[in-house]
Protein backbone atom coordinates (compact mmCIF):
# COMPACT_ATOMS: atom_id res chain seq x y z
CA UNK A 1 0.00 0.00 0.00
CA UNK A 2 1.33 3.58 -0.86
CA UNK A 3 2.33 5.84 1.83
CA UNK A 4 -0.66 7.80 3.03
CA UNK A 5 0.77 10.65 4.11
CA UNK A 6 0.61 14.47 3.36
CA UNK A 7 2.29 18.01 3.96
CA UNK A 8 -0.08 21.22 3.40
CA UNK A 9 1.04 24.59 4.56
CA UNK A 10 -1.28 27.46 4.38
CA UNK A 11 -0.32 31.69 4.57
CA UNK A 12 -3.04 34.00 5.25
CA UNK A 13 -2.68 37.99 7.01
CA UNK A 14 -4.63 35.67 10.29
CA UNK A 15 -2.84 32.67 10.08
CA UNK A 16 0.46 30.45 9.01
CA UNK A 17 -0.07 27.08 9.22
CA UNK A 18 1.95 23.80 8.66
CA UNK A 19 0.84 20.40 9.34
CA UNK A 20 2.30 16.99 8.19
CA UNK A 21 -0.43 14.07 8.72
CA UNK A 22 0.50 10.27 8.34
CA UNK A 23 -2.74 8.41 8.47
CA UNK A 24 -0.55 5.10 9.18
CA UNK A 25 1.30 6.22 12.17
CA UNK A 26 1.02 5.13 15.30
CA UNK A 27 -0.21 8.25 17.34
CA UNK A 28 2.26 10.59 17.69
CA UNK A 29 1.53 14.37 18.13
CA UNK A 30 3.56 17.72 18.24
CA UNK A 31 0.87 20.57 18.14
CA UNK A 32 1.59 24.36 18.75
CA UNK A 33 -1.51 26.64 18.05
CA UNK A 34 -1.16 28.59 20.29
CA UNK A 35 -4.67 27.47 22.36
CA UNK A 36 -3.95 24.84 24.77
CA UNK A 37 -7.05 23.35 24.93
CA UNK A 38 -7.27 23.10 21.45
CA UNK A 39 -3.64 21.41 21.48
CA UNK A 40 -4.90 18.52 23.86
CA UNK A 41 -8.09 18.48 21.45
CA UNK A 42 -5.87 18.02 18.43
CA UNK A 43 -3.46 15.44 20.95
CA UNK A 44 -6.09 13.31 21.35
CA UNK A 45 -7.38 13.35 17.58
CA UNK A 46 -3.74 12.09 16.93
CA UNK A 47 -3.57 9.45 19.44
CA UNK A 48 -6.63 7.51 19.44
CA UNK A 49 -6.97 7.90 15.73
CA UNK A 50 -3.26 6.29 15.77
CA UNK A 51 -2.82 9.57 13.21
CA UNK A 52 1.16 10.95 13.20
CA UNK A 53 0.49 15.12 12.85
CA UNK A 54 2.85 18.01 13.60
CA UNK A 55 1.26 21.17 13.58
CA UNK A 56 2.42 24.60 13.76
CA UNK A 57 0.14 27.50 13.62
CA UNK A 58 0.64 31.42 14.29
CA UNK A 59 -1.99 32.79 14.22
CA UNK A 60 -3.69 36.44 14.89
CA UNK A 61 -5.37 35.58 18.35
CA UNK A 62 -4.82 38.66 19.75
CA UNK A 63 -8.01 39.49 17.72
CA UNK A 64 -9.46 35.97 18.96
CA UNK A 65 -9.66 32.40 18.42
CA UNK A 66 -11.73 32.35 15.41
CA UNK A 67 -9.23 32.57 12.23
CA UNK A 68 -6.37 30.19 13.84
CA UNK A 69 -9.31 27.19 14.91
CA UNK A 70 -10.81 27.88 10.97
CA UNK A 71 -7.69 27.63 9.35
CA UNK A 72 -6.55 24.45 11.49
CA UNK A 73 -9.55 22.41 10.31
CA UNK A 74 -8.75 23.79 6.58
CA UNK A 75 -5.59 22.67 6.52
CA UNK A 76 -6.24 19.77 8.20
CA UNK A 77 -9.20 18.38 6.13
CA UNK A 78 -6.86 19.33 2.69
CA UNK A 79 -4.47 16.79 4.79
CA UNK A 80 -7.25 13.99 5.21
CA UNK A 81 -7.99 14.60 1.62
CA UNK A 82 -4.64 14.18 0.37
CA UNK A 83 -3.45 11.58 1.98
CA UNK A 84 -6.17 9.17 1.17
CA UNK A 85 -5.54 10.19 -2.41
CA UNK A 86 -7.86 8.47 -5.40
CA UNK A 87 -9.64 6.45 -1.29
CA UNK A 88 -8.81 3.32 -3.54
CA UNK A 89 -9.79 -0.21 -1.34
CA UNK A 90 -10.70 2.03 2.27
CA UNK A 91 -13.90 0.84 3.93
CA UNK A 92 -14.97 4.34 3.29
CA UNK A 93 -17.68 4.51 6.34
CA UNK A 94 -16.62 4.82 9.74
CA UNK A 95 -18.48 5.35 13.15
CA UNK A 96 -17.93 5.56 16.96
CA UNK A 97 -19.99 6.02 20.15
CA UNK A 98 -17.40 7.47 22.59
CA UNK A 99 -17.99 7.87 26.40
CA UNK A 100 -15.82 10.24 28.07
CA UNK A 101 -16.98 9.43 32.07
CA UNK A 102 -20.85 10.93 31.98
CA UNK A 103 -20.27 12.34 28.31
CA UNK A 104 -21.69 10.05 25.05
CA UNK A 105 -20.90 11.47 21.77
CA UNK A 106 -21.50 9.68 18.38
CA UNK A 107 -19.83 10.19 15.20
CA UNK A 108 -20.20 8.85 11.91
CA UNK A 109 -18.22 9.99 8.87
CA UNK A 110 -18.81 8.87 5.38
CA UNK A 111 -15.64 9.74 2.63
CA UNK A 112 -17.94 10.29 -0.13
CA UNK A 113 -16.14 13.26 -1.77
CA UNK A 114 -19.62 15.12 -0.59
CA UNK A 115 -19.17 17.49 2.37
CA UNK A 116 -21.78 17.78 4.98
CA UNK A 117 -21.74 18.58 8.49
CA UNK A 118 -24.63 17.32 10.67
CA UNK A 119 -23.20 18.87 14.37
CA UNK A 120 -25.73 18.42 17.18
CA UNK A 121 -23.98 18.88 20.10
CA UNK A 122 -24.26 22.13 22.81
CA UNK A 123 -21.97 23.79 25.08
CA UNK A 124 -23.07 25.27 28.34
CA UNK A 125 -19.62 27.59 28.34
CA UNK A 126 -19.15 29.85 26.45
CA UNK A 127 -15.10 28.91 26.55
CA UNK A 128 -12.85 25.56 27.89
CA UNK A 129 -9.30 26.99 28.23
CA UNK A 130 -8.84 29.45 25.29
CA UNK A 131 -11.11 27.98 23.10
CA UNK A 132 -14.36 29.43 22.50
CA UNK A 133 -16.98 26.12 22.22
CA UNK A 134 -18.80 28.16 19.49
CA UNK A 135 -15.18 27.26 17.38
CA UNK A 136 -15.72 23.67 17.93
CA UNK A 137 -18.58 23.66 15.39
CA UNK A 138 -16.53 25.48 12.95
CA UNK A 139 -13.60 23.65 12.89
CA UNK A 140 -15.52 20.36 12.16
CA UNK A 141 -17.10 22.40 9.44
CA UNK A 142 -14.19 23.37 8.25
CA UNK A 143 -12.69 19.74 8.24
CA UNK A 144 -15.91 17.99 6.51
CA UNK A 145 -15.80 20.62 3.65
CA UNK A 146 -12.07 20.78 2.84
CA UNK A 147 -11.90 16.90 3.05
CA UNK A 148 -14.68 16.26 1.17
CA UNK A 149 -16.16 14.32 3.96
CA UNK A 150 -19.93 13.38 5.31
CA UNK A 151 -19.34 13.76 9.01
CA UNK A 152 -22.02 13.50 11.64
CA UNK A 153 -21.68 14.40 15.55
CA UNK A 154 -23.99 14.12 18.19
CA UNK A 155 -23.94 14.35 21.83
CA UNK A 156 -25.89 11.64 23.26
CA UNK A 157 -25.26 12.70 27.03
CA UNK A 158 -22.99 14.91 29.11
CA UNK A 159 -22.60 17.93 31.62
CA UNK A 160 -19.06 18.70 31.65
CA UNK A 161 -18.06 20.68 28.60
CA UNK A 162 -14.47 19.37 28.67
CA UNK A 163 -15.63 15.75 28.74
CA UNK A 164 -18.47 16.76 25.88
CA UNK A 165 -15.47 18.18 23.40
CA UNK A 166 -12.85 15.60 24.75
CA UNK A 167 -15.74 12.96 23.87
CA UNK A 168 -16.45 14.87 20.20
CA UNK A 169 -12.37 14.70 18.94
CA UNK A 170 -11.67 11.24 19.88
CA UNK A 171 -14.78 9.91 18.71
CA UNK A 172 -14.10 10.97 15.52
CA UNK A 173 -10.60 9.89 15.50
CA UNK A 174 -11.83 6.82 15.77
CA UNK A 175 -15.02 6.79 13.50
CA UNK A 176 -12.22 8.32 10.55
CA UNK A 177 -9.44 5.81 11.56
CA UNK A 178 -12.32 3.08 11.01
CA UNK A 179 -13.72 4.82 7.63
CA UNK A 180 -9.89 5.18 5.88
CA UNK A 181 -8.59 1.46 6.96
CA UNK A 182 -7.78 -0.45 3.81
CA UNK A 183 -10.37 -3.30 2.98
CA UNK A 184 -8.79 -6.07 0.74
CA UNK A 185 -11.66 -7.07 -0.45
CA UNK A 186 -12.03 -4.04 -2.36
CA UNK A 187 -10.88 -3.36 -5.70
CA UNK A 188 -11.16 0.42 -6.72
CA UNK A 189 -13.44 2.43 -4.88
CA UNK A 190 -16.05 1.56 -2.72
CA UNK A 191 -19.43 3.45 -4.29
CA UNK A 192 -21.80 2.07 -7.57
CA UNK A 193 -20.78 5.67 -9.27
CA UNK A 194 -16.79 3.99 -9.27
CA UNK A 195 -15.34 7.00 -8.05
CA UNK A 196 -15.14 8.98 -4.32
Amino acid sequence: MEKRRAAVERKTKETDIRLTLDLDGSGKARIDTGIGFFDHMLDGFARHGLFDLELACAGDLEVDCHHTVEDVGIVLGSAVREALGEKKAIKRYGSMILPMDEALVLCAVDLSGRPYLCFDVEYTAERIGGLDTEMIREFFYAVSYSAGMNLHLKKLSGINNHHIAEACFKAFAKALDEAAMPEPRIEGVWSTKGVL
